[in-house]
């Protein structure tokens, strides 16, 4: 099973989105928090993807661009008060829960935030920053018990399984927490005219030859390959992890 998370365009997106609002409107007053923090997350999607091309507003872009980014980790990452989405997915699920694979379901939570996680770390440090991969530094892989160091994309149900249960659930958040504050260091740096920087080629082959994207998913890389950095902070930096932490928001209604 190849899964190719990267919509062609907003209607994705906003497909998600409704699917969670419905999931989100059976439990009541108790989500009503969280579904206006996730609107919130999508306006302002909307609005950063309205700016970032502009370099007369570069300096609000990379505002919103942090704004965004913070809500989508941990709260621990960007050391705010800002709500976290990530952290709501993960309060109050034991380990057995992250791991799990509802029934008819094709991933688990621990393996959609290896797979943002990992599409970050690939994406901002080697592609944008043209920097080692977090993954490459303090023996992550090992921290983790990760038995692969791809995007995921390629997996199927049963790698999937194998995969949730190995990886040490607490490294894995502590891997992400690293990769995001990481990325806001890149992002800090950009200049308005490094918004508009294609990919480079050479760069894309290292992405490969590392095999953090596997031969069998090359579409994912094909993707990247025709951004520039803008639509990088776009997708996967941001949008991308909205639409799997909704994913992994209905995973746990199914979890408890």
């Amino acid at each position: 099973l190849w899964v190719l998370s990267y919509p062609a365009s907003a209607q994705v997106t906003q497909a998600v989105g409704r699917s969670a609002t419905k999931e989100m409107q059976r439990s009541g007053v108790a989500m009503e928090s969280v579904e206006a923090y996730r609107k919130k997350c999508l306006k302002q999607q909307t609005e950063l993807r309205r700016i970032m091309m502009s370099s007369n507003q570069h300096g609000k872009a990379i505002q919103l661009f942090m704004s965004q980014h913070a809500m989508l980790h941990s709260q621990k990452m960007a050391q705010t008060e800002s709500w976290s989405f990530e952290d709501e997915v993960l309060k109050d699920l034991s380990d057995e829960q992250i791991r799990q694979i509802p029934q008819g379901g094709e991933h688990s939570i621990a393996w959609l935030i290896w797979h943002i996680a990992r599409c970050e770390d690939i994406t901002m440090n080697l592609l944008v920053a043209g920097t080692p991969q977090i993954l490459n530094q303090d023996d992550w892989q090992k921290q983790m018990g990760a038995t692969v160091r791809d995007t995921g994309n390629a997996m199927d149900r049963a790698a999937i399984t194998d995969f949730s249960k190995a990886i040490n659930i607490e490294a894995l958040r502590n891997y992400r927490l690293a990769v995001g504050r990481r990325t806001r260091e890149i992002v800090r740096q950009l200049q308005p005219a490094d918004m508009k920087r294609k990919v480079e080629p050479r760069r894309m082959r290292q992405v490969m030859s590392e095999g953090a994207v596997e031969e069998a998913a090359r579409g994912i890389a094909d993707y990247w390959s025709k951004r520039d950095v803008a639509g990088l902070l776009l997708m996967p930096a941001t949008r991308h992890h909205l639409i799997h932490l909704n994913e992994a928001y209905q995973l746990k209604r199914k979890c408890k």
